[in-house]
C-alpha cells in the first residue's frame, strides 16, 4: 500500500499523464472521426485537444474552475465545428472527469446546478452543430463509418456527465459517513480515556491516602513514647504525598491499569501509531503528509500525549475542512517534542473556524501540553487553513512519567 506522502508526490504525475493521454485520444478522434471531417487542418487538431484536456491536470487543485474551463472548451469547440463529427461526446470526457471531482467536494446543490448548466450548454451546442455546421462539412470518405446521429450524441453526453456527477456524489457521501464514524470513534476514545483516568485516580488516591492515614494514626499514638517512629512515619507520609502528586500531574502516563484485562490487551498508542490516524483521515478525504523522525524516542506519557494531540487536530481537520490537504510534523528540539499540524483549509468556502480556544478539543490539547510544562498555540495560518503547534518538554526516556 502506497504511503500518503508518496501518493501526494505521484498524484500530480498521474493527473498530468491522464491529461496527455486524453489529448492524444481527442486529437486522434479529431483527425480521424467516424463522421464527416472537421473544417480544421490536421495540425490544428492537437492544440484543440490539448486545450480541452489540460484542465484534467489541475482539477484536484481547482475543481470548479477546471470544470468550467473544460466544459466551456467542449461547448465552444462543438458550436464552432472543431470536434469529431459523430463522436462529439468524446470532447466532454475531460469535463466529466472534472465534474466528478466537483461533485465529490462541493455541496450537492452547487454541483447539481453546475451539471444542469453544462448539460443545457452542451445541448445547445450540439443543436447548433447539427443545424448549421454539419451541413457545411464534406461527407465522410467511407460509407461504412458510423453516421452522426443527434439523439445518440445528446444522450451520450447526458449519460456520461450524469454518471460522473452521480459517482462523485456517492464518493462525497461515503467520505461524510467515514468522517462521522471517525468523529464517533474519537469521542468514544475520549470517553474511554476519561474512564481510565477516573480508575487510575481512584487507585492512586485511595492507596496513597490509606498509607498516609495509617502512618498518621501511628504517629499520633506514639508521639510521646517513640518520637523516632514519628519521624519515620512522617518521612513515609512525605514521600507518599510527593509521589502521589507526581502521579496525578502525569496521569496520562498511568493509563495502563494493572489487573484490567481490557487494558492489558490494548497498548498505549505513541508516535509509531500515527500512521493509523493518517489512514483514517485519508479515507475521509484528507491528503495527509506525515513526517516523524525514524529514531524518535519519547517517554511513554509524552508519546501518548503527542498522539492524542495529533488525533484531536486531525479530527478537527476532518470535521471542519475535509476534503483538504494536511501536514503533520513531529521533531525533537532541545529536549522538546514539537508537534505541528497544519491544513490547507477547505476547498469549498465554509464558515471559518474560530481561533478562540472555546471548544473542548482545543482545551483538551492545551491541558495535555500544560501538564508537561509545555505550550500549545492554535489558530488560522497566514497562508490559509488552520495551524496547531504543541511543545512538550520531556526528560530521559527511562525516567518515570
Amino acid at each position: 500500500m502506497m504511503s500518503p506522502a508518496r501518493r501526494m508526490v505521484w498524484r500530480p504525475v498521474a493527473e498530468a499523464g491522464a491529461a496527455v493521454a486524453l489529448t492524444l485520444f481527442l486529437g486522434y478522434a479529431l483527425v480521424d472521426p467516424p463522421g464527416p471531417s472537421s473544417w480544421l487542418p490536421v495540425w490544428a487538431a492537437w492544440p484543440v485537444a490539448a486545450v480541452m484536456s489540460l484542465p484534467v491536470a489541475f482539477r484536484r487543485r481547482w475543481p470548479q474552475a477546471m470544470f468550467a474551463v473544460a466544459g466551456s472548451a467542449a461547448v465552444l469547440a462543438t458550436a464552432a465545428g472543431a470536434v469529431a463529427a459523430g463522436a462529439i461526446w468524446v470532447s466532454f470526457i475531460p469535463a466529466a472527469l472534472a465534474l466528478y471531482l466537483v461533485a465529490s467536494t462541493a455541496p450537492l446543490g452547487r454541483s447539481a446546478a453546475l451539471l444542469a448548466g453544462c448539460l443545457c450548454a452542451a445541448a445547445a451546442a450540439v443543436l447548433v452543430f447539427y443545424a448549421q455546421v454539419l451541413p457545411t462539412l464534406p461527407p465522410a470518405l467511407e460509407r461504412t463509418e458510423l453516421p452522426p446521429y443527434l439523439p445518440v450524441e445528446g444522450s451520450a453526453i447526458g449519460i456520461f456527465m450524469s454518471a460522473a456527477w452521480g459517482i462523485g456524489v456517492m464518493v462525497r457521501r461515503q467520505r461524510f459517513l467515514v468522517a462521522r464514524l471517525a468523529r464517533h470513534r474519537a469521542e468514544a476514545a475520549v470517553a474511554d480515556e476519561r474512564r481510565r483516568i477516573a480508575r487510575e485516580l481512584h487507585d492512586i488516591i485511595g492507596h496513597s491516602m490509606s498509607v498516609i492515614a495509617v502512618k498518621a494514626t501511628v504517629a499520633n499514638h506514639v508521639a510521646d513514647l517513640h518520637p523516632q517512629e514519628v519521624r519515620a512515619a512522617m518521612a513515609v507520609i512525605e514521600q507518599t504525598s510527593q509521589s502521589t502528586l507526581t502521579e496525578i500531574r502525569r496521569v496520562l502516563g498511568l493509563l495502563r491499569s494493572d489487573g484490567d484485562p481490557d487494558d492489558s490487551l490494548t497498548p498505549v498508542p505513541g508516535l509509531a501509531d500515527l500512521s493509523g490516524l493518517v489512514d483514517q483521515a485519508t479515507s475521509a478525504g484528507v491528503e495527509v503528509e506525515l513526517s516523524v523522525p525514524a529514531d524518535a524516542a519519547l517517554p511513554s506519557a509524552v508519546a501518548l500525549s503527542a498522539y492524542r494531540i495529533v488525533q484531536e487536530a486531525l479530527t478537527n481537520v476532518v470535521k471542519h475542512a475535509a476534503p483538504t490537504r494536511c501536514s503533520i510534523t513531529v521533531r525533537l528540539d532541545n529536549g522538546q517534542a514539537v508537534i505541528e499540524v497544519r491544513d490547507g483549509g477547505p476547498r469549498t468556502p465554509r464558515e471559518a473556524r474560530s481561533a478562540v480556544p472555546g471548544g473542548h478539543g482545543l482545551v483538551g490539547m492545551r491541558e495535555r501540553a500544560v501538564m508537561f510544562g509545555g505550550t500549545l498555540s492554535a489558530g488560522p495560518h497566514t497562508d490559509g487553513g488552520f495551524h496547531v503547534v504543541a511543545r512538550l518538554p520531556y526528560g530521559p526516556v527511562g525516567a518515570a512519567a
